[in-house]
């Protein structure tokens, strides 16, 4: 009898070991698991996000607005539609309407693109746009629909961060503004796009333009000897492209071809440097964005001549632009500056006539 009791106690305490065993071990497992997943391990099957959240029985939204029929898509199962996608990818076709997403936010085409001009404050308003927590942007120029076209969108929207639904995506690349097959390229991808354009005096302009080409190529001749044919008779030289890019109303005439003029919006690169909070409600007004960036946000830096960022909590210094910015100007003769002035000054006037904003700059 004492036996069999030492037996039953034994086998009652072997089982309670079994069984803490049994946890320790299950435990082990949950830990590592989660582990895993916050470390991006195991990120849940993903599936195809519609950019325009819209459900229509066998058919899909393209950015543009237009219905391409894709039978049996609603039917399909999560994993065959991963399958077909993957497929897509693979092959190198296009899926336009179908949004990249994980639990991180999705990659879609910018729905703003700052489309111009080289030297204009372009860097520094993307760079004022990056404080506002609704917009992401690219940090470099994709060149996308001036360059690098025949590499097809899906290659283009994965150069964009991911964003939320409630986020705007923007890029900009100053040279899409001059360049003749861009605004045909953009509208392919959605006539919806917002354009924002980021003018300045196109003599200044010009003068900033050849400065920046002459800290990367020192023996480059004198600007009046590349801004005139025939500096005689005063003839400017239309060819040289840092003359060509101030005549901004040949180039808006381009794009207003394929996109009506309530999708522009043009910022003052005056503006940006002496009131950049009032600049910039102007364009998170554009965007549909709440003001967030305000005057709060600004100081201007006497030595660069230009507004830079307060110090961001956590920064033990204020951002400014980079070293490449705010470059002093080499001396250009008067009678230079007044011929290019005159050479101008028509197609400013046409340019505040198309825009209905005076710019001021003569």
């Amino acid at each position: 009898m004492g036996c069999s009791k030492w037996r039953a106690a034994f086998n009652f305490g072997h089982l309670k070991a079994q069984s803490k065993l049994s946890v320790l071990f299950t435990m082990i497992i949950l830990f590592t698991y989660l582990f895993y997943c916050l470390n991006g391990f195991c990120e849940s099957l993903p599936r195809p996000v519609y950019d325009h959240h819209t459900s229509l029985p066998n058919e899909f939204i393209l950015h543009d607005g237009q219905q391409t029929e894709q039978v049996g898509v609603h039917n399909a199962s999560p994993i065959s539609l991963v399958r077909e996608q993957s497929s897509e990818i693979k092959s190198g076709a296009p899926s336009i309407n179908i949004s990249i997403a994980n639990n991180f936010g999705i990659k879609s085409f910018p729905q703003a693109i700052i489309i111009g001009v080289k030297k204009g404050g372009t860097r520094a308003l993307l760079e004022f746009l990056r404080i506002h927590p609704d917009v992401r942007a690219v940090g470099s120029e994709p060149h996308f629909f001036d360059r690098f076209y025949d590499k097809g969108l899906e290659w283009y929207r994965n150069l964009m961060p991911r964003s939320m639904e409630s986020q705007i995506t923007m890029e900009k690349t100053p040279s899409y503004f001059i360049t003749k097959e861009a605004p045909r390229r953009v509208l392919s991808m959605s006539r919806h796009t917002k354009l924002i354009v980021v003018v300045r005096d196109p003599v200044t302009r010009a003068i900033s333009d050849y400065t920046q080409t002459l800290t990367k190529s020192p023996g480059l001749p004198s600007f009046q000897n590349l801004a005139f044919r025939n500096a005689t008779q005063g003839l400017i030289d239309r060819s040289w492209s840092a003359i060509r890019i101030g005549i901004y109303a040949k180039h808006l005439e381009n794009w207003l071809r394929y996109f009506p003029l309530s999708r522009f919006l043009f910022v003052s690169g005056e503006r940006l440097v002496t009131d950049p909070a009032g600049e910039m409600g102007r364009v998170q007004d554009f965007l549909g964005l709440k003001r967030v960036v305000t005057d709060k946000h600004f100081y201007f830096n006497q030595t660069k001549g230009f507004p830079c960022l307060k110090k961001p909590e956590g920064s033990s210094r204020p951002r400014c632009l980079g070293k490449s910015k705010g470059r002093p100007h080499p001396q250009i003769p008067s009678e230079v500056l007044l011929k290019l002035r005159d050479f101008y000054r028509p197609f400013n006037l046409k340019f505040y006539q198309m825009t209905s904003h005076n710019f001021g700059w003569d």
